[in-house]
């Protein structure tokens, strides 16, 4: 006979905090940003210092936005996200900041109106795509990478509305985009043919903030909230029943 698997003391009961944690998560953000403005988000990396001209670029962008009555999201941190923040900040925007707890301590930037904290990655990532109408992506490390094709996913299956994602700086994403093509689209045929047109590159901060806007007027009326990813109804999954032929079920 097979011993029980060893869970441990309050194992159980461990795990059920933790299921209330997180919807303590979700419930905050919901509560807090569900009278947010049209929003976009940016990212970029958190390593990129005010001394550098992307920074400058993002708050730019972000000042623009503010200028336009849009709302300025942001993972709350330096770099990019301080940039972004501050620059819909000083323009008297609305600048939210979706700070995460890391074990080596993110510093939460002085330039947020609305500042939300999260010890969960994917709370925080449900926040950024249900309360967006456009996504601007500056240069970054691999959590740039992770929204950036999180939400070409989510696009691309249809579980999310369809929204611009405009990658800001040629020269750093032009390599990435050729061998999506490249290798991706032609070679191995593993994404669509017109997977690509999801994305805008450019080095123009008006023309970024030409595209979100005119997206965002243009679907203002229908665009409410998105339950959050993954959770946009689609097809069921049909079960297969296990119960061989002839038997009955019991």
């Amino acid at each position: 006979m097979n011993p029980a698997p060893f869970t441990g003391p309050n194992h159980g009961s461990a795990e059920s905090w933790r299921v209330l944690k997180i919807m303590s998560e979700f419930v905050d953000g919901f509560e807090t940003l569900a009278t947010l403005p049209p929003a976009v988000s940016i990212f970029g990396s958190a390593r990129t210092p005010p001394t550098d001209p992307v920074y400058e670029q993002a708050r730019a962008l972000a000042a623009e936005f503010a200028t336009r009555g849009l709302a300025v999201i942001t993972g709350g941190g330096p770099g990019i996200m301080e940039a972004a923040n501050r620059g819909a900040c000083d323009a008297g925007g609305v600048s939210v900041g979706l700070n995460i707890a890391l074990p080596h301590e993110q510093e939460p930037n002085p330039y947020q109106t609305i500042k939300l904290d999260f010890n969960y990655f994917f709370c925080r990532k449900v926040m950024f795509v249900k309360y967006a109408r456009a996504f601007v992506i500056f240069p970054g490390g691999f959590g740039t990478m992770d929204e950036f094709f999180e939400a070409l996913t989510l696009i691309q299956t249809d579980k999310i509305a369809p929204f611009p994602v405009v990658c800001v700086g040629t020269e750093f994403w032009s390599g990435l985009h050729d061998w999506i093509r490249a290798t991706l689209r032609d070679h191995y045929k593993t994404i669509g043919a017109d997977d690509l047109d999801l994305v805008v590159l450019t080095d123009d901060i008006q023309h970024a903030a030409d595209v979100c806007e005119q997206y965002i007027r243009a679907h203002e009326e229908e665009l409410e909230p998105e339950p959050g990813e993954g959770t946009r109804e689609g097809i069921k999954v049909r079960r297969t029943s296990s119960i061989p032929p002839n038997e009955p079920a019991i």
